[in-house]
């Protein structure tokens, strides 16, 4: 299998990757300088950096990269380390860069009024494929919208069963109706996405989780549920929230604990609920 068609394949997927290159070789190795391994986020792999150790080593290191969407080197002395070798007892050294092949995280924005389309003004460029979802065709459309990935006109039960967000994606949920973003909440918990995003009041997102915990929904489903919304800078107009709310997803995405100290902390309880956040 060649690499490069896989890699255009998974992409084609929305799939995440991580190309591992030896690019510094000294003395007798089991493989050349140059050659590459592919590792899809599963951890399979296509092509080979040489086997043994090393290679398991490289695949660990590239699983990590695509957790973090940053390269590293790692190096390799095999006289020092004679079992990564794979036994070959080859006695030189070599270094792997490990580069993240990422596909561009969808945001799915429920909600297409000032709030939705501020944050996806700063989501553009940011890096994100939006996907607007709106059950009003006047909020909702290409002249609002132009650079939307898809616009989804629908009311929200039809929109959600149409859609499969991945394990990378974020969702925000920024309906006009309390009621609806319960409706909204509910479906996006039982998703693969990393991040969930609810604006609201305290008040509300504490009355939405006890009622949505009370139909039976596990506290654990909420770990990766941010309410309210966005980081705390004192954001008033929608402009700010955006800023807030981008801010809130590109530390989500960057795994920043400094930025999010609770990150995926699961809700223990509908009595007593530790809303997430405020850095």
């Amino acid at each position: 299998m060649d690499i490069y068609e896989e890699i255009i394949r998974l992409r084609g997927e929305g799939r995440n990757a991580a190309l591992a290159t030896i690019t510094n070789t000294q003395g007798s190795i089991p493989s050349f300088a140059t050659a590459k391994m592919l590792v899809r986020d599963d951890g399979s792999i296509v092509g080979t950096v040489g086997g043994g150790g090393a290679e398991w080593e490289a695949i660990q290191a590239a699983r990590e990269v695509i957790a973090r969407e940053k390269p590293v080197t790692i190096s390799f002395d095999l006289n020092k380390q004679p079992g990564l070798d794979a036994g070959m007892v080859c006695g030189g050294s070599l270094e792997i860069y490990i580069e993240p092949l990422v596909a561009a995280p969808a945001l799915y924005i429920f909600g297409a009024g000032h709030t939705g389309r501020a944050t996806y003004q700063v989501a553009l460029p940011a890096g994100f494929d939006v996907i607007v979802v709106d059950e009003r065709e006047a909020f909702a459309n290409r002249e609002n919208y132009p650079q939307a990935k898809d616009i989804v006109v629908a009311d929200y039960d039809t929109a959600m069963s149409r859609l499969a967000p991945r394990p990378n994606d974020f969702i925000l949920i920024l309906t006009p109706s309390h009621m609806t973003d319960m409706r909204v909440l509910r479906w996006a918990t039982g998703t693969a996405a990393r991040y969930i995003g609810m604006i609201g009041s305290k008040r509300k997102v504490t009355g939405i989780f006890h009622e949505l915990q009370k139909e039976g929904i596990a506290a654990e489903r909420f770990g990766n549920v941010h309410a309210p919304v966005g980081l705390d800078i004192g954001a008033q107009t929608p402009e700010e929230i955006a800023i807030s709310i981008l801010a809130e997803m590109v530390a989500c995405r960057r795994r920043s604990e400094a930025a999010l100290p609770h990150l995926g902390l699961a809700l223990p309880s509908a009595e007593d609920i530790p809303l997430k956040k405020k850095a």
